[in-house]
């Protein structure tokens, strides 16, 4: 059985401050997520003073519809000194600490820090210079790909690999960037069509409601899942929207681990748990009416009934045309010895 590497997605839900930010690692803890994940930038380095809102975050702060881009982001930053206070917590909490940079200054604050996992957010795919840099620190990396096409993965393996780092270690999550995302938009197959073109680990970044579409893609083959979650969904920012709240993501990850037990090892056969149902459900040969001993049996002198302790139905053939060498009566389980 393999685990799946469950990503609960903090991000900037967390409204830039420290304590929301403890309590977000917390929940992601207490869920039994194995990573709790929040976002490193630099807003100047990030985003133009002109960049407009996506829609979805539009949408999702109604009151501050007139700001920008670059003064909504400029409030979530997290410090250096966060980082280290967040850090700090996650292994008191026993959870791993992860966080995805946006800018180049930032992939090298997050290198210094030691992490053995960098993620590149959907955003960032198609960024050159950004791949290059993470290709070069030569560790474990998950890609996101929402937006992208087959071709714009495929150059991104080809820089990450060429500036260091194994295609082994790589990870490509199928991924769509609306927030929330419509469901006939998920296309949640071309996670399978990216293992099988570039024969690389794939996962799934989801940011449907609810929590059935990460289950379907860890039974679809999906080795890490990535999911935003908030401690309440009212809160006021551009994701709170589109993230589980506490319990879902309690109900996500259990669910995910019962699929990853009931995938099981692909063979079939009566399992432990069923053996004791076999006799129960399944039928033997039975004597339809009363015969004695010496007569043939036919098919009509037969019948097929539970429990299924006798001659297998199946051996039918076995049995029809051969004499009966007790008296038995209607009903009578047979067997073997009573042939001749």
């Amino acid at each position: 059985m393999s685990k799946t590497l469950i990503i609960a997605e903090a991000g900037v839900n967390h409204n830039g401050d420290i304590n929301l930010a403890k309590q977000l690692i917390d929940i992601a803890a207490d869920a039994g997520a194995d990573i709790v994940k929040f976002q490193t930038f630099k807003t100047e380095k990030l985003v133009s003073t002109s960049a407009r809102k996506a829609d979805y975050q539009v949408n999702n702060m109604p009151d501050e519809a007139d700001s920008s881009q670059f003064a909504m982001l400029k409030k979530l930053e997290l410090s250096p000194a966060d980082h280290q206070e967040l850090m700090a917590h996650c292994q008191l909490r026993h959870i791993q600490f992860l966080s995805t940079a946006f800018d180049l200054d930032s992939l090298d604050f997050l290198a210094g820090l030691n992490l053995t996992i960098f993620k590149i957010p959907s955003g960032e795919l198609t960024n050159l210079p950004y791949l290059r840099r993470i290709g070069s620190y030569n560790r474990q990396v998950i890609a996101s790909t929402g937006m992208a096409t087959m071709d714009d993965i495929s150059a991104m393996l080809d820089v990450l690999t060429s500036a260091g780092t194994a295609r082994e270690n790589i990870t490509v999550l199928h991924c769509n960037t609306d927030y929330p995302s419509p469901f006939r938009d998920v296309n949640l197959r071309a996670m399978q069509t990216i293992a099988d073109t570039f024969g690389v680990a794939v996962g799934y970044s989801d940011h449907t409601p609810g929590i059935e579409v990460p289950i379907a893609a860890v039974a679809l083959g999906a080795t890490v899942i990535e999911k935003h979650f908030t401690l309440d969904r009212s809160l006021k920012g551009p994701d709170h929207l589109a993230s589980l709240e506490p319990d879902e993501l309690v109900q996500m990850i259990r669910a995910i681990r019962n699929i990853e037990v009931a995938l099981g090892d692909g063979i079939k056969q009566p399992t432990p748990s069923e053996q004791k149902n076999l006799a129960v459900a399944r039928k033997s040969i039975h004597l339809a009416r009363p015969r004695l001993a010496g007569q043939v049996l036919t098919e009509d002198d037969l019948i097929m009934k539970r429990p299924g302790s006798g001659i297998s139905p199946m051996q039918l053939d076995q049995v029809t045309g051969r004499s009966l060498g007790v008296d038995v009566e209607a009903d009578h389980l047979l067997r073997w010895e009573d042939l001749v």
